[in-house]
């Protein structure tokens, strides 16, 4: 009995100690990757992480993603953000990490589905709901961008962004009068705005 306990105890002190060797290797690793990125030497921060590389890392994945992408590499940066997805599928940074690439690619469909992930997690999103809607309304699907717009008006109804886009949509809807009132709020927060005066010059 003596033995087994002895034997159990020098693989745990050694499981320990290999464990913690590991990660001294992992945080140096994570260390000279930020120095060379400030450097704008992407390839080689990232290939200073790929040398102590672990498939089950999310971190290790979530940081090659912005790496590749920053070096310019977007199919590979894809392919490390969707592993940071598998890893944890609840993650927002990583999914809003996977737009980065997609949207270089101009693989929109890819954008628009990934921004609808986020928002069955996180329905308030301020960017997901944008974003999407930016989507919608370049196809000039106004009915979804107005869904999507909507919603962050209501969450932020006194911010720029939201409001002149959300003004917009609704005259491509028709909606001369929610139109004229979301135009005229945009002058309160950016006076003689172009767009907004624009846009009312539209309304009759």
């Amino acid at each position: 009995m003596d033995f087994l306990k002895q034997t159990l105890f020098t693989l745990i002190v050694l499981t320990s100690t290999i464990s913690f060797s590991q990660n001294k290797e992992l945080e140096k690793a994570f260390s000279e990757s930020y120095t060379l990125e400030t450097k704008g030497e992407y390839k080689k921060a990232a290939e200073t992480l790929k040398k102590v590389y672990n498939e089950t890392s999310y971190e290790t994945n979530l940081r090659l993603g912005w790496l590749n992408y920053s070096a310019g590499l977007f199919t590979e940066s894809i392919s490390f953000y969707k592993k940071a997805i598998e890893l944890m599928p609840y993650s927002i940074e990583a999914k809003l990490g996977l737009v980065y690439p997609a949207s270089a690619l101009g693989n929109w469909n890819l954008v628009a589905r990934t921004y609808e992930d986020i928002l069955h997690l996180d329905p308030a999103n301020y960017t997901a709901n944008y974003k999407l809607g930016l989507i919608y309304y370049g196809r000039e699907d106004y009915s979804h961008a107005f869904s999507s717009f909507q919603k962050i008006s209501n969450y932020y109804p006194f911010d720029y962004n939201s409001a002149i886009i959300f003004a917009w949509t609704n005259l491509k809807l028709g909606k001369n009068r929610e139109a004229k009132i979301l135009f005229e709020k945009v002058l309160l927060l950016s006076p003689n705005d172009k767009s907004a005066l624009e846009g009312l010059s539209l309304i009759k």
